[in-house]
């Protein structure tokens, strides 16, 4: 039993009215119940006034009402694990009641928890759950239309999270015309905010301030203080990129008093952060440190990973310009740190969703086919009742039950392997390159294009294991390095639309299974080539790697493209917002120095810039001097 619990002194008349005429009619849509309930939403002491009456009085939708609304001040405040919490007693309740719009509602403010905490597969099987249980109703309410809408959102937001800003564009435009339809001015506030920062990801800036401007008008329209906020810093955001950086400073310090009012920390966090950005640009490094170093406080308190990674690399920043580079150093590896910890835990639970799903289907495949088998020896067992058919179920279903065993013991043992690899992964494996890998094979199973799915995952396992293999060595032949950076080659080309022309050139007739190098060590200028020399390029695009004998003992290994040449890249680089850094080079170097310990000579990377006659750049020359013993 509930405790008796007393509200005569906090709860108003009006309320406790609304509560006894609800609690009499009983709605039974979410519309109904906010007509009686709406003006006191969100407060938390009448909301739990409510909760506690419906209770007492076994209405299940007044309940789930109340702890829905309850959930959102919660999340708002980001309390995930409070919110959580009460979002699942609201979808016990809403199940107890089998009220299918509740369900819908309820799944999906759990998804939007789980979007917000970056935890990728909950948050898409709750939106899809949502939209399958909200479409099997013929003729949708209000409410239900609404929740699809919701559901279309999240999709997107999930896609936007992994930077398939296309597709997330697309999903965004299809929901608000259903916004449109049903004139809901605050889901066209929250899409044109959603528009605008896939536009300023894809470096569209005029793009992303026209949505975000169409957003302020709605947030204005339906007086949302937070969505106001929001759509002022993200203005303030783009305003930076633009050069604008007084009136970016403005609207920031303007917007801060007013987030500190509201009480949204991750607001405020993403707001000081801005500021001090902003500060940094206008050579006012004091005030941008108090700001760096307050966001990155407050983004520690709650646990903000993305938060913290940007704070460190703007303090980096600061600290470099101070001439303090080894305070500037620090904050650039913490950066590094909570930067990768994001990517690396949202590629791993890719890669474990997508394994667990594959074994979870092989088994489900092989309960129905021992279920057919079954069958038809349940058939031949009533013509022929003899003991050897009986033994023959008999062994039939023993088979069967040793298998499913045999291949849960293999489940079991396959997970403890993924857990050790996962942590190799970590530290040998560039996760950008993982987790884009990972997304170009999502899209070809998205677009149903099963055999490119399949190859192209062959591809990939092949590559992962022999990095997890040279991972363990010191040294690898250079056969053996070159076999990993074709596969590479052909992962990452996938990216390209195959547009990328690869090739390797030994000459010399040198016998690459007799040269040993570190592991790994070509990989970065590969990328390199890629993302900085090729990706902005029109017309071909070649890469070619050669092999041959220099001087003094040494083995040349010569990477060359035909790109855009580092000072155009460098200029494009700076235009992008989400910028590739090419941290991997100086790592590689640092491993070849300590590697070359053991010879008489030292490897040695020069880096060419290739000009035309008229000095125009045309690429990109890398030349890596390996020793001999």
């Amino acid at each position: 039993m509930l405790p008796h619990l007393s509200y005569s002194q906090e709860i108003p008349d009006t309320l406790k009215e609304k509560v006894d005429s609800l609690l009499l009619k009983t709605p039974k849509t979410c519309q109904e119940i906010d007509m009686f309930l709406e003006p006191f939403s969100n407060d938390s002491i009448s909301l739990r006034y409510i909760e506690t009456k419906s209770i007492s009085k076994n209405y299940l939708l007044g309940q789930a009402y109340a702890l829905n609304q309850l959930g959102s001040i919660y999340r708002d405040l980001t309390q995930y694990t409070k919110a959580l919490e009460l979002y699942q007693k609201a979808l016990r309740a809403s199940v107890e009641a089998d009220n299918i719009e509740f369900r819908v509602y309820t799944l999906n403010m759990i998804s939007t928890v789980y979007r917000r905490t970056e935890a990728v597969k909950s948050a898409l099987d709750y939106s899809q759950e949502a939209l399958e249980l909200a479409e099997t109703v013929i003729e949708p309410n209000i409410g239900l239309k609404k929740s699809i809408i919701t559901s279309l959102n999240s999709i997107a937001g999930i896609y936007q999270m992994l930077e398939q800003y296309d597709l997330a564009i697309e999903k965004y435009e299809n929901s608000m015309i259903l916004e449109k339809q049903l004139d809901d001015k605050e889901g066209l506030a929250v899409n044109h905010q959603n528009l605008g920062e896939c536009y300023e990801s894809q470096a569209k800036l005029e793009d992303a301030l026209k949505n975000f401007r169409k957003s302020l008008v709605y947030n204005e329209m339906v007086g949302s203080n937070r969505g106001k906020i929001i759509c002022n810093y993200s203005i303030a955001h783009v305003y930076v990129h633009l050069g604008k950086i007084d009136e970016a400073t403005t609207i920031l310090q303007n917007n801060l008093l007013k987030a500190i009012s509201l009480g949204d920390e991750k607001i405020i966090t993403t707001i000081y952060i801005n500021l001090g950005w902003a500060l940094i640009r206008l050579g006012d490094y004091d005030n941008a440190e108090v700001n760096l170093e307050s966001g990155l406080a407050l983004a520690k308190t709650n646990n903000l990973n993305s938060e913290i990674a940007e704070a460190n690399k703007f303090l980096s920043e600061l600290w470099i310009k101070r001439d303090d580079y080894e305070k500037g150093m620090s904050y650039f590896k913490e950066s590094r740190k909570y930067e990768e910890r994001i990517t690396n835990s949202l590629n791993l639970r890719y890669v474990n969703d997508m394994i667990l799903r594959y074994e979870s289907q092989m088994r489900a495949n092989q309960l129905e086919r021992l279920a057919e088998e079954n069958e038809t020896v349940r058939l031949k067992l009533k013509k022929n009742r003899t003991m050897l058919t009986i033994i023959g179920i008999f062994l039939i279903l023993l088979i069967g039950i040793l298998y499913i065993l045999y291949r849960q013991s293999q489940l079991n043992a396959d997970k403890k392997l993924l857990t050790l690899e996962q942590s190799m992964l970590r530290s040998q494996m560039n996760p950008h390159f993982l987790f884009n890998s990972l997304n170009s094979i999502k899209l070809y199973i998205i677009n149903n294009e099963k055999k490119n799915a399949v190859h192209y995952l062959n591809k990939f396992s092949k590559l992962v294991r022999k990095i997890l293999e040279a991972s363990s060595q010191r040294e690898i032949s250079l056969a053996d390095e070159l076999e990993t950076v074709e596969l590479y080659m052909n992962i990452e080309n996938i990216r390209f639309s195959n547009e990328i022309n690869f090739n390797i050139h030994i000459k010399d007739d040198i016998d690459t299974h007799n040269i040993k190098i570190p592991s790994l060590i070509l990989q970065p200028f590969l990328e390199n080539a890629l993302w900085h020399g090729l990706s902005s390029k029109d017309g071909s695009k070649n890469i070619d790697l050669e092999i041959k004998k220099g001087k003094n003992g040494f083995i040349e290994i010569v990477i060359t493209d035909n790109g855009v040449g580092r000072d155009a890249a460098e200029k494009i680089k700076d235009n992008k917002l989400l910028k590739r850094k090419s941290v991997g080079i100086d790592i590689t170097k640092e491993r070849l120095a300590n590697f070359s310990r053991d010879y008489e000579n030292y490897f040695h990377v020069d880096i060419i810039d290739k000009f035309d006659d008229n000095t125009k750049p045309i690429g990109t020359q890398i030349v890596i001097y390996i020793p001999t013993i």
